[in-house]
């Protein structure tokens, strides 16, 4: 099953949350993860089950990272905030850095988050 990891920032929470609610039956195909905050908002305004990870400053993005390296990762949105410092950035960079090096697709932006998660989709129905 296709794994898609699901993380936002604070300030774009709101937007990660409006993408689940048009996305669902997309997501629902998908074997989702997330980080501690994010996943749980997901559950709570969608009918998608989501493993929670830890927040992103806890260790959620590392997590997700080593997903990453294990080779259990088809692709991420990550909704982040670039104009907010953030405590956790060392991870951050780590985990886009993990992906560029393992070739998973990585989302930022709503717009690029469409585009990977209809891929994965198409992907997924050529199985």
């Amino acid at each position: 099953m296709t794994r898609v990891a699901l993380i936002a920032h604070d300030d774009e929470k709101p937007e990660m949350i409006d993408l689940a609610q048009s996305y669902e039956a997309t997501l629902s195909e998908f074997d989702l993860v997330g980080t501690g905050t994010t996943s749980k908002r997901i559950m709570a305004e969608t009918d998608l089950t989501v493993e929670r990870k830890e927040s992103g400053p806890m260790g959620g993005d590392t997590q997700i990272g080593a997903e990453v390296a294990e080779g259990r990762m088809d692709g991420i949105v990550f909704l982040r905030d670039p104009l907010t410092a953030q405590p956790h950035e060392p991870d951050i960079s780590a985990l886009l850095r993990i992906c560029d090096v393992h070739d998973v697709p990585l989302a930022t932006t709503r717009t690029a988050a469409e585009y990977v998660l209809e891929g994965l989709a198409r992907d997924g129905s050529d199985d």
